[in-house]
């Protein structure tokens, strides 16, 4: 990972301000970016929603309405109350996710947000039972949880037993009783099947057998019309450099041939996207407050851990890593070091899962006193972590 003038500039600097020696630095420049390109590659029928999960910052919030995302997508009536706040009106809200209460689809028909995705019958019913009551008709897609899974994601949603969505041959079964419930209007399918694909023929596969599954409803139920397809997000971000970056141009342009091939250049098209837009955009940083060597491996130990960063040690993947020499002086004269060596890296929680790295990391020199960076950590970063364990401060929040 190379940091580049400007942000080590900025991680010193603020290093300085940060009380507890832990922070969040963020360069909004970089969504902005990555939106606007987005926008200029992908078909037109195809729009970009922020997927807040990633991170729910004001800021991000803010940074992507500006960028002109079509919309937000949002998994609560937090997040929903969240993108308000930031400027998002209720029509540019759609609902996702499982297990969504009675009071979140009250709050989304009183306030008309723009499309609530549906996860299973129950849900349907419910949903139309509170329409009812509120005199209202809502946009529905349904979810679907295909019989088909993307091998190499780092995150699978599909292929097996699970939350997410109706099984694919049940939902091929009780799509007329959800159609024919008077207060929803069917408009089409989720398809989410898996997150953090690097390799862009799968991803590509996957909107294949997505567009066979409107084929294969519009055949069945000829009365029935998937207008809109959404097929998640699941673009890959390489945390571990490997030079394998998802390919967005080849994703786009083989993307559009496929919108071809089906004859679908009458539908629209949904990604919600929120690592891919976000992950870039942010770096942890946290001071090595003590090296030490047990049974023959150095232990490199931060004032922050995973209360902070939990990503990392949650999926087992290594976060690039930049230490900033800070030229301390030393506590005293054995004061170990780091040199050239595989280290453990984590911080100062009292578990063995405080692990800022899971696998053993190489660095080049680390002393007492420097900045241990860690790249790729705009998303899923300190909303993803277990801030109140131990009751140690929130590191804070910088912004470029």
């Amino acid at each position: 990972m190379i940091l580049g003038d400007k942000i080590e500039s900025a991680i010193i600097e603020h290093a300085q301000k940060s009380k507890h020696h832990n922070f969040y630095l963020y360069d909004m420049s970089v969504i902005t970016n990555k939106i606007k390109n987005l926008k200029s590659i992908l078909p037109k029928s195809v729009q970009v929603y922020y997927a807040m999960k990633a991170n729910p910052h004001e800021q991000f919030l803010k940074t992507t309405k500006a960028a002109g995302v079509k919309g937000i997508e949002i998994a609560s009536m937090g997040e929903a109350q969240r993108a308000i706040e930031a400027g998002f009106t209720a029509d540019q809200i759609v609902f996702t996710g499982p297990a969504k209460s009675q009071e979140e689809l009250e709050w989304s028909v009183e306030n008309k947000i723009q499309k609530i995705h549906i996860e299973s019958l129950t849900e349907a019913h419910r949903l139309n039972n509170i329409c009812a009551e509120a005199g209202h008709t809502q946009d529905i897609l349904i979810r679907v949880n295909p019989n088909f899974d993307i091998h190499g994601a780092q995150a699978k949603f599909s292929g097996d037993s699970s939350k997410f969505g109706i099984d694919h041959n049940v939902f091929l079964e009780v799509l007329p009783e959800i159609v024919n419930l008077p207060h929803l209007n069917f408009i089409g399918l989720h398809v989410y099947a898996a997150s953090g694909v690097l390799k862009v023929e799968d991803l590509l596969e996957n909107c294949r057998r997505v567009f066979g599954i409107a084929r294969e409803v519009e055949a069945r139920y000829p009365d029935i019309h998937c207008d809109i397809i959404d097929f998640g997000g699941g673009f890959g971000i390489d945390y571990l450099e490997t030079g394998n970056d998802f390919s967005i141009d080849f994703y786009a342009t083989e993307l559009k041939k496929l919108i071809e091939t089906f004859d679908f250049s009458d539908r629209q098209f949904i990604l919600e996207l929120g690592r891919y837009l976000a992950a870039d955009s942010g770096w942890y940083c946290t001071q090595i407050i003590d090296i030490k060597t047990s049974l023959g491996k150095k232990q490199v130990l931060c004032t922050g851990g995973t209360h902070h960063f939990r990503r990392p040690v949650a999926l087992g993947i290594n976060h690039p890593l930049v230490i900033l020499p800070q030229n301390q002086p030393k506590i005293f004269e054995g004061q170990e070091s780091a040199k050239d060596e595989m280290v453990f890296i984590g911080g100062p929680l009292c578990n063995s899962a405080d692990k800022l790295a899971p696998k053993d990391i190489y660095i080049e020199k680390a002393n007492i006193g420097d900045i241990a960076v860690f790249g790729l950590a705009g998303a899923y970063g300190l909303s993803m972590s277990h801030v109140n364990f131990l009751s140690h401060p929130y590191p804070d929040e910088f912004f470029l």
